[in-house]
């Protein structure tokens, strides 16, 4: 029947990490005890103080449609948020409240790519923004980065890939999959090649500001000569420990924001009322409320980094944001393990899969085929178990 389905469809690949969460729980049916890296989900509980601001909106009887753009008390607390956190000025007419930073994304690439225009995602990138690019009929350049340089891009490497046709770059830091963060320096060197080209957008995914080793976010667009096309995308499923809740943001040009509110009026409406109330909450409070998740995730990072580099052929760098590593496993590329020959990421991550029993994601749904991403947001014991299973199928 795919013959009935529309290209867009068709031309759309299935999220990668998805598709592994979804290999791993197939294998878990079976028996198999399987220790799932793959996905990008705090294993903590939403903090208690959230939780209970849920429930007093429930029994407030929040249970009507919301405004499609967010109630007027969140964006407040958004616009606190952006001032206290990030330096940076917006008016209620400027946030739009989404489904989660994925509907926020999605929204902003709606309302601003035509066919044909073209995205820059400096890699790795998440793997739904090559495919958000692909609905809105735009074509992805990657540009390339390496473990060498903490999968960092340059400036000349950034004005070698504008073209006429360039719209929008996609700048996510701290990054998934790779944990880098871009300093202050780094971005305002890349803005000067953009002020060149007043057409180009910029797309700054925040997602993980909050989840830092030290290395302190900057946002893009507290750039003065990136602010008016700059738009800043947050939520609160990772730094608080609310993915199901799902609850993203933008802070943008009033026209695009406008235009988003149009966009998600006519495909899901107002997010979520009561998840709306509690992130009211979440946002009014001081960062410092969820800093016990952070110092546990440096520890993670830390542990799970001795790991791996006991472990021959993995390359890793520091990640200094996030909770990911993404170690570099081209030598094993061309090898033969317990009779399976790999060829590429893919190959090895499958295999870990198959003969460690823990599910990872190759980096080549990240724009580097060289890498997997492996989360650690997981308990110690269970970083500590997946990778002595890991050496033990390597060795």
């Amino acid at each position: 029947m795919k013959n009935h389905l529309s290209d867009r469809i068709n031309s759309l690949p299935t999220s990668a990490t998805l598709a592994m969460a979804a290999k791993a729980r197939e294998l878990k049916t079976q028996g198999i005890d399987i220790i799932g890296l793959s996905l990008g989900e705090p294993d903590f509980n939403t903090p208690d103080f959230i939780k209970e601001a849920a429930i007093q909106a429930i029994n407030d009887n929040y249970n009507s449609y919301s405004p499609v753009d967010g109630y007027a008390e969140l964006k407040d607390a958004i616009i606190l948020k952006f001032k206290r956190d990030n330096n940076l000025d917006y008016k209620p007419s400027q946030i739009v409240v989404s489904t989660g930073a994925k509907q926020s994304i999605a929204n902003v690439a709606q309302v601003l790519l035509n066919p044909g225009d073209e995205v820059l995602l400096p890699a790795p990138y998440w793997v739904s923004y090559s495919a958000i690019a692909t609905l809105c009929e735009a074509t992805f350049k990657e540009i390339p980065s390496t473990i060498e340089n903490d999968f960092k891009i340059t400036p000349q490497q950034l004005e070698e890939a504008i073209t006429p046709k360039t719209k929008m770059v996609f700048f996510n830091s701290p990054n998934n999959p790779s944990g880098t963060i871009y300093s202050e320096s780094e971005y305002r060197a890349l803005a000067e090649v953009l002020e060149k080209y007043p057409d180009i957008f910029i797309l700054s995914d925040e997602i993980y500001e909050h989840i830092n080793y030290g290395a302190k976010n900057f946002s893009f667009a507290a750039i003065p000569s990136m602010y008016d096309r700059t738009i800043t995308v947050n939520g609160v499923a990772k730094a608080f420990a609310m993915t199901g809740w799902r609850i993203g943001y933008i802070g943008a040009p009033e026209w695009i924001a406008k235009a988003c509110t149009k966009m998600q009026g006519q495909i899901t409406s107002g997010t979520n009322c009561i998840a709306q109330r509690a992130t009211i909450t979440a946002l009014n409070e001081s960062p410092e409320r969820i800093q016990y998740m952070v110092d546990e995730f440096k520890v993670r990072r830390d542990l799970i980094l001795d790991l791996l580099n006991e472990i021959e052929g993995f390359k890793t760098n520091v990640p200094e944001g996030a909770f990911y590593v993404f170690p570099n496993v081209s030598y094993y590329f061309g090898k033969t393990l317990r009779g399976k020959t790999i060829n590429n990421a893919t190959d090895f991550s499958l295999y870990l899969l198959e003969e460690a029993h823990v599910a990872t994601v190759t980096g080549e749904a990240f724009g580097n085929a060289d890498c997997i991403r492996i989360s650690y947001a997981a308990s110690q014991e269970q970083i500590v178990e997946a990778l002595k299973r890991i050496k033990a199928a390597l060795s």
